[in-house]
């Protein structure tokens, strides 16, 4: 069953990003649509004030304008969406700690049945499921080695996964970097207009600089939510493998303390052992007792 619920988060992964390029591309095409069926506007109207240029503001111009620079800035965007989605659907408790794994492997020990809860955690791949895997791998040699088996996974696992999220952090300083290389390019080509003509006016420079502080917008526009969903996906990270090795070690509990009698009653046996060696079991007590000096 949970098996099952993996397989089918695992088929949708490459479906989704499709979609997400094909809703936001609509969205982008949505404003360009609906100008172009609105009936030209008359001699009258063409003077507007500088709020309703402002409304006329929509993101096909701006990413237009954003040029080269912008273009790829909205790849990462993509991206960052498509990243998103992803570790909202995989970085979840369900996914790396399944409810009902515990209590299976737990009652497979109990039944003295190591080999068939390895084979059980195997067939259903998780986080909570490798580190028990690694650790019913060396059951037979004691619990310190089981505990070390499964420290060490989940040490590994974890960085895993945080090399998973490290895109988003990778994209958050990508981004306005970006955006600040487009806006230096914009800033020198406005100052070459200012170069080329002796005095120039300010209507001709404010669209240079305009399109120099549109890659800087956008930078940031895609760095603030890859920064926050990053942060937010570390901090699960962190709770969810604190969580697993606290399962993993409640899981083998019984086993521990089995161990832990096992070595009890065979020190209490050894120190009987040594207790009744004390006297020589070659010579009868009376003879013992008798070669005692007065």
């Amino acid at each position: 069953m949970i098996h099952g619920r993996i397989h089918r988060r695992t088929s949708l992964r490459p479906v989704v990003f499709p979609m997400l390029l094909l809703g936001f591309l609509a969205m982008l095409a949505l404003p360009a649509l609906a100008q172009d069926g609105e009936p030209p506007a008359s001699p009258a109207s063409e003077t507007v004030s500088p709020t309703d240029s402002l409304s006329q503001i929509d993101i096909v111009e701006i990413a237009r304008t954003g040029g080269v620079v912008g273009g790829v800035i909205l790849l990462l965007s993509l991206t960052m969406v498509y990243l998103v989605f992803e570790h909202l659907l995989s970085i979840r408790r369900n996914a790396l700690i399944p409810p009902d794994l515990p209590g299976e492997i737990h009652g497979l020990l109990a039944n003295r049945n190591p080999a068939g809860a390895r084979d059980h955690c195997q067939s259903h791949p998780s986080f909570l499921s490798s580190v028990l895997a690694a650790g019913l791998g060396v059951i037979e040699f004691g619990y310190s080695d089981v505990e070390k088996a499964m420290e060490d996974t989940a040490t590994e696992q974890a960085a895993r996964l945080f090399r998973k999220i490290e895109y988003l952090h990778l994209i958050g300083t990508l981004a306005p970097m970006l955006g600040l290389l487009g806006t230096v390019w914009g800033m020198i080509q406005a100052f070459m207009e200012f170069e080329a003509k002796a005095n120039p006016a300010v209507s001709e420079l404010a669209p240079g600089i305009y399109r120099a502080l549109v890659t800087t917008m956008m930078g940031l526009t895609v760095a603030v939510p890859a920064f926050f969903f990053f942060a937010i996906f570390r901090n699960r990270i962190d709770e969810l493998v604190a969580e697993a090795s606290l399962t993993a070690e409640s899981v083998f509990a019984d086993y521990r303390r089995d161990e832990a009698r096992r070595k009890k009653a065979a020190k209490e046996k050894d120190k009987s052992g040594k207790t009744s060696s004390d006297s020589d079991p070659r010579i009868p007590t009376i003879a013992q007792e008798r070669r005692r000096p007065s």
